[in-house]
Order: structure tokens, then sequence, then C-alpha cells
């Protein structure tokens, strides 16, 4: 275990390991946006669904004129899929991209909301949000759930094998903002508070105790609640003009946690989480999708007492995104590293059509897994249908697979 000198030193070295590159690509972005908020900024070659719905229904539209835009684009896809514990839940997945300045010089906000209910007891009502303010000044990022959500364990690492998972069930809590403010070009910095409340924590009757399964002291006891209240310090360096279907630039973030018991949490502990994107187009053919997408993050604990449902897990980033080709929370531990790689191309000249190939790998510290020598590969391929050109929101259909799960996944939107 790391001790507290050592936590601060790793802690140092990490944020000189992301935000040098930074630095230095701050040095010429000027024109970062400029040429990024050109990208497929005319629309009137591109084809979507709803340029199919008004073919259908005979509907014409007279041309609009060039707009600033601060129109709100909406993308609407209901959809049913299988949940934890089994069942299906009825899921719609909404999402909404609009502008609060000029385009020329702000970049796309979004905002998601994606509710599910299976018809009985499992709900959930997640509405995620990713703003920019007038000029780029300000960016705000939110995350709020509300969720009574099953979901499966195997411990620590790769304490237990693929069948032999235990449902926990609790409801979920999380209130998420950061506020940041625009220092220099892409590069930002600012502050946030998290709120992680899990109520009723238990395994079914007959099942084994999520406290004996796991061998971990903390927030695993059999109905008990788990509450975490943190503070964060936040840096990020962004360059994506369109975050829900990037063509170009970077995305790089460091979010450091610390979680006082002064806040209400009955141990003290602290996180950290870095993440980066780049995004290199192979072309500069602005009327079609030909470009490498890479992604990777870091996601660390510090201290002994870290509630076991707040450990780093595969799939419980902030969108949920990661680990295509695993079963979500399939391995957890106190540090976990993620990469992935998509190759993303347009099918069709119109952009209706494309498709995507992607890899990805983990590694997480725990029983009988070494982090960083211990590996587990995906992999996979999907297709994508424009539905909503003025936004790039794409309808998403990936299929992943690893050594011992594989299956389809629906979303609006691409992964990162």
């Amino acid at each position: 275990m790391f001790s507290s000198r050592n936590d601060n030193f790793f802690i140092c070295f990490l944020l000189l390991v992301i935000f040098w590159p930074c630095f230095l690509l701050a040095q010429s972005p000027g024109n970062v946006l400029e040429r990024d908020s050109t990208v497929r900024g005319d629309t009137s070659k591109l084809y979507d669904l709803i340029d199919v719905g008004k073919r259908l229904l005979h509907i014409q539209t007279k041309k609009k004129e060039s707009s600033p835009g601060k129109t709100i684009y909406f993308s609407v896809l209901p959809f049913s899929t299988q949940v934890p514990g089994g069942g299906t839940a009825l899921v719609t997945s909404t999402t909404a991209g609009f502008y609060l300045g000029d385009r020329k010089d702000t970049y796309m906000s979004r905002v998601t909301f994606t509710p599910y209910w299976n018809f009985k007891q499992r709900f959930g009502l997640p509405i995620r949000s990713y703003i920019w303010l007038d000029k780029n000044r300000w960016v705000i990022s939110g995350d709020t759930r509300m969720m009574v959500y099953p979901q499966y364990t195997w411990g620590l690492g790769k304490q237990h094998q693929e069948g032999d998972e235990l449902l926990v069930n609790y409801s979920y809590l999380r209130l998420y903002q950061t506020l940041l403010k625009r220092l220099s070009h892409g590069f930002f910095a600012g502050i946030g508070y998290h709120i992680d409340y899990r109520v009723h924590i238990h395994t079914d009757e007959g099942s084994p105790l999520l406290a004996d399964y796991t061998g971990y002291a903390y927030g695993t006891a059999q109905s008990a609640n788990s509450f975490s209240s943190g503070l964060s310090l936040n840096a990020l360096f962004d360059t994506r003009n369109n975050s829900i279907n990037p063509w170009d630039g970077y995305y790089a973030s460091v979010q450091y946690r610390f979680n006082p018991t002064y806040l209400g949490n009955s141990n003290s502990w602290k996180s950290i989480y870095i993440d980066f994107r780049r995004y290199i187009r192979f072309d500069q053919n602005r009327e079609r999708q030909n470009m490498l997408a890479i992604w990777t993050y870091l996601w660390k604990v510090f201290d002994k007492k870290v509630p076991y449902l707040d450990l780093p897990s595969i799939g419980w980033e902030d969108y949920n995104r990661s680990g295509r080709g695993f079963d979500q929370n399939r391995y957890r531990g106190r540090n976990l590293l993620y990469v992935e790689t998509e190759y993303r191309r347009d099918i069709t000249s119109n952009g209706f059509l494309g498709f995507v190939v992607f890899a990805n790998a983990n590694t997480v510290s725990g029983p009988k897994s070494l982090f960083l020598l211990n590996w587990n590969p995906g992999g996979g391929a999907g297709l994508r249908i424009k539905m909503n050109k003025r936004s790039g929101t794409n309808i998403a259909l990936n299929y992943g697979f690893s050594k011992h799960y594989s299956g389809l996944k629906l979303t609006l939107g691409e992964v990162f």
C-alpha cells in the first residue's frame, strides 16, 4: 500500500505527465477552435433519419438561412434492453445539442436523459450535461441520477470467475457538479462537488453476503447504506467542438477528489481520475468521416477505507461507456487503467450510414490480478445511422466481445 508521501509523489507525477502535452499544445491553439468549428458546418449534403421522415411523409421545408447556431437539436431513441438480475427494461434515450453562443467561437453543449423502467421496481432517471457558455468562457458539467439499480459483482481483481457472480441490489442517488473557467485557449480549471449515496445495499436471500463474498470490510454490510461526499479539483484541456460526435481535437482531464469526514463520510479517502482522448482525421474531407479515436483513463483510490461500490470499476466512469465487450462492473479494484482505440468511417457519401471497429483492454489491481501486468482484452464492431446531422448525433449499435462475454448495445451518440 502506498504511503502518504508516495501518494503525493504519484499524484504530482501523473499531473505532470498528463498536462505537459497540453501546455505544449496551448502554445499554438489559436486556430484550433477556428479549424474545428468548420467541421461539417455545411450539412446540406448530408442525410439523416429526419430527412427520411420528411421524404416518407412528403414534408417540404423552406431552406433556412445561415444561423449563428442557437437552435436546439433533439434526438430521441426508445428501445428495450436486458437488465442485471433478469428481465427487460424500457429505455428512452434523449440527447439535446445546442449552442449558447455563436458557433464560430462556442462549442456545442449537450444534455442527455436516459430513463429506464422494467415495469416493476427497477428504474433509473439519469441526467447528464456538458455545457459551454458563450465564447467558451466557462464549462459546466453535471451528472444527476436517481436509480433502483441491481448489478452483478465479481469481487476485487479476478477474485471470482465468470459464472460465480453475485447480484447486489441497492438504490442510488448521485449528484455531481463541476464548474471550470477558461484560463487560456482550450485550458480550463475549476472545482466540483460530488455525492454518492447508496441505500439498502443487500444480496438476495440464500445468496452469499457481500462482505463474505468479497472479503472487503467497507460498504459491504448487509442492508447498510453507503454515503460519500467530496470536493474536487479539476483541470481540463478540450479542443473538441462537438462532444456528441467529435471529429478532431484533444480531450484531457484530471480530477482529484477528496472526501473528508467533515462532509459526512464515515472515513476520509481520496481518488484521482485522469482521462485522455485524441481524435485523428486521416483526410481533410469534411463531408465524410475517416478517423481514428483513442481513449485512455486511469482511476485510482488512496487510503484503505474506501466504500466497496466507490472503488474503480469497469463501466463506471462518468458516462458508463467503457468496457465494450465486458459486463459492467466485471473488474473492480483500487487501481484501474483502461485503453481503447476505434476506427470510424462513413459507408455512404451522404453520411447516413457508417461503421466502427474497436479494441480495448483494461488492467486492475486485486486478488489474482497484478496491475499493469495482467490485461483483459476486448473488441468488436458497430453500425452507425445518422439520427440528426445538425448535431452529429448517431444511433450507435455496437457488438462487443471478450473471453467470457459478448453482447449488443444500442445508444445515442458516440461512445467517446
